[in-house]
């Protein structure tokens, strides 16, 4: 430790950029101390004048300086910045990738004989919210790396570590698992609307009631089931409903949709 910056991340699109917005919201860091550098410097510059953080044109450059260096970028590319930001990485450094698919040995290969730290997180895009769920994997990296890493990934949501040979199941469950919820917020608005709600009533209901859910979930610490069942009364509307879902095969067709996310997490790191 002991860089000019505490935090340095390279891409700052949608996640990059959600990190950076959510440290700052939640006072985690001081502007002063977060550099930023992007391929669209146009998209790094917007930041950086919207929150007060640094923006280099370089990578080196954040690489260099930074305490924990996150590579925000897209995977295809994330093996040939790590050996451009290579020569600049030192013992003592912390080396995080939020890449789909990018295993822990695949950046090892790319940092050469460099020796930071090296870390895989998997967000969700409700980090942009401060409502994320964040994994961490790191093994072999020291307590308190670890420790001031998950301190700042805190400011987006619920961080949890795992092991790396979770990252697949992670990434098709909390990764791709918004989309599944978005499509079922659709679909109960749907359904409102055809049982005669307007369309901007259905679409508030149903956000509601799933936000509402969760939470329950959460603070009653029940299972989902006990709560599902106190809502079923004998011979009322919501057995009606269920009843429904089950034809339909609601609940085999979400848990199909996480395996078929976690095997292309794996085929995207190179697993069979």
């Amino acid at each position: 430790m002991g860089k000019t910056f505490t935090l340095g991340v390279i891409g700052v699109g949608q996640m990059g950029g959600a990190l950076v917005r959510g440290i700052l919201r939640a006072g985690a860091l001081r502007p002063e101390k977060i550099v930023v550098a992007d391929a669209d410097g146009a998209r790094a510059k917007a930041l950086a004048e919207e929150s007060g953080v640094k923006q280099v044109e370089a990578n080196c450059e954040v690489a260099g300086e930074s305490d924990y260096v996150v590579l925000a970028v897209k995977p295809g590319i994330i093996g040939s910045v790590i050996e451009e930001i290579a020569v600049v990485l030192s013992e003592g450094q912390t080396l995080v990738s939020i890449a789909a698919g990018v295993t822990l040995s695949r950046m090892r290969e790319s940092v050469g004989g460099a020796k930071p730290a090296l870390v895989r997180v998997m967000p969700n895009t409700p980090a942009l919210v401060g409502a994320g769920m964040i994994a961490v994997s790191a093994p072999g990296v020291e307590e308190g790396q670890v420790g001031g890493l998950t301190k700042l990934l805190g400011a987006l949501g619920d961080v949890v570590e795992v092991e790396e040979g979770m990252m697949d199941a992670v990434t098709g469950l909390s990764g791709s698992g918004p989309a599944f919820v978005f499509v079922m917020i659709e679909a109960l608005a749907d359904g409102g609307e055809a049982a005669g709600l307007p369309r901007h009533l259905a679409h508030r209901l149903a956000v509601q009631t799933v936000e509402g859910s969760a939470r329950m979930v959460r603070e009653t610490g029940r299972h989902p089931g006990a709560l599902r069942e106190a809502v079923a009364s004998p011979g009322g509307t919501t057995v009606a409903g269920l009843a429904e879902l089950e034809r339909a095969g609601f609940r085999g067709g979400v848990a199909s949709a996480v395996r078929a996310a976690a095997r292309r997490s794996k085929e995207l790191s190179g697993g069979s």
